[in-house]
């Protein structure tokens, strides 16, 4: 393989496995917010007991995502110097951000949300966990913006030639709120929350199918499918958006998610295979529905590839597929998540052992759904690294050689897969210990309780 196909392999390795962890943090921060602001309101137990069981979740999977984040610096600067030349002073801005409003914000509560349930008032702790989630929330924000700027550049500049170009920003402004920036963030934070969302029906699923932890599964499960609904039809809502904001400003990104080759009134594919070189998809398609769901007009053209460069085509069967994939996922997740509205509704979901394994399956789902959305939108920009200033093979760092790139895989692969192993073992024994059997109040209501009743023994 040649330096440039290992690094972008590298990259997306570290990138990818990193991407397992912030959704669920991110998901399960919005679920604390609902969760303990449940037992703010009502003083029921059970929702402080079901907030201090995903709290320790929550530190789990936040943990191993800053772990893993750090890598992503380090890659910037070894593998793509010329493209960290290129755009360091647009990043530097955003990510500095970043650290001011995530990491300050998220590192000065998570100790008060973890440690401070019974050394502070109840709505000083709820402010901890809304502060820490809202931390969690503007690093995807920052992280994305950046990224939608190498996807529509905006603000800028270009100051140097050749070697020593690099963009500055003129507006910081416009630079933040570039063509597709709003969209894509929206996209994935509502993706971010659906990872949570199904984390928590998952294991509810698991502890219903065991019948253990029942009240607690039940409200959880309840909770999740809810807010499940909401977030399914948001993410719907939010799609349609952004397809049209790729259509508008990365035709070439859209004609590949469908496998458009000739401009024209475009159909959209159900399923299939694109054939690069008869141009053209075989497989189920609705004639004109992508026209129509883009312009509101059946007969409407779309950009093909057709009238795009050829040596600026992406890989198209690899976009359609992932994209592809997206969707399904999407699908996936309203069925199930009907099914178990339904059942829940009729007082029988825990007699229908079928639909609480899809359940249990379906924490799958948006982790799916996420990785493959950012191979749609980061293979779908290909060949740039920057949207119509850089190409990839002009940001890849040219004194390593492949040998070097090659061992750093194979070690990233190997420590990646031990952190893995790991979270699975620590989540694992977290889900099975499960929360206590009763709520705190109700355990310590109970031994006060008995201290005040005599004890009976066989003298009397």
């Amino acid at each position: 393989m040649d330096l440039l196909l290992l690094s972008r392999i590298q990259f997306a390795v570290n990138i990818g496995f990193h991407y397992l962890y912030p959704p669920l943090s991110i998901g399960l921060g919005f679920l604390l917010i609902i969760m303990e602001g449940m037992y703010v309101k009502t003083k029921n137990p059970l929702y402080k007991q079901m907030t201090k069981f995903w709290v320790k979740v929550f530190a789990l999977t936040f943990a191993i995502g800053v772990a893993t984040g750090l890598v992503q610096v380090f890659a910037f600067g070894t593998n793509w110097s010329r493209y960290s030349r290129f755009v360091g002073d647009v990043f530097g801005s955003a990510l500095a951000a970043e650290g001011i409003f995530a990491f300050f914000l998220e590192a000065g509560f998570l100790g008060l949300m973890l440690f401070g349930w019974e050394k502070v008032k109840p709505s000083i702790h709820y402010l901890a966990t809304i502060m820490v989630a809202a931390g969690a929330h503007f690093s995807a924000i920052w992280i994305v913006v950046a990224n939608s700027w190498m996807q529509t550049p905006a603000g800028y500049k270009i100051v140097g030639e050749g070697d020593q170009a690099r963009a500055v920003v003129t507006d910081f402004w416009e630079m933040i709120f570039n063509p597709s920036a709003v969209d894509r963030v929206i996209h994935v934070v509502i993706g971010c929350w659906l990872s949570g969302i199904f984390l928590v029906v998952s294991v509810a699923a698991y502890y219903i199918l065991k019948k253990r932890h029942v009240a607690f599964a039940k409200t959880t499960m309840k909770i999740g499918l809810i807010t499940g609904a909401v977030t399914l039809l948001l993410q719907f809502i939010s799609a349609d958006s952004s397809a049209k904001g790729v259509a508008e400003n990365q035709p070439a990104k859209l004609a590949a998610m469908e496998g458009i080759f000739t401009s024209g009134p475009a159909p959209m594919g159900i399923i299939g295979w694109v054939d690069t070189e008869e141009r053209r998809v075989k497989g189920i398609q609705i004639p004109g529905l992508l026209s129509f769901l883009i312009h509101g007009d059946f007969q409407q053209p779309v950009v093909g590839l057709d009238q795009i460069p050829q040596e600026d085509w992406p890989k198209v069967n690899v976009v359609f597929q992932a994209y592809h994939l997206m969707v399904y996922m999407w699908g996936a997740m309203v069925a199930v998540t009907a099914l178990g509205l339904y059942y829940l509704r009729k007082k029988k979901l825990q007699n229908q052992r079928w639909l609480l394994w899809g359940l249990i399956v379906s924490v799958g789902f948006p982790q799916i759904a996420n990785q493959v959305g950012w191979m749609t939108a980061e293979i779908g920009r290909q060949p740039w690294i920057v949207q119509g200033l850089l190409r990839t093979s002009q940001g890849v760092t040219t004194s390593l050689s492949s040998a070097q790139v090659f061992g750093s895989l194979t070690m990233f692969v190997l420590i990646y897969l031990l952190l893995f192993a790991l979270f699975l073992f620590l989540l694992d024994r977290k889900i099975k210990h499960g929360p206590t059997d009763e709520p705190e109040e109700m355990i310590y209501r109970n031994m006060y309780e008995a201290s005040k009743t005599p004890l009976k023994t066989n003298e009397t």
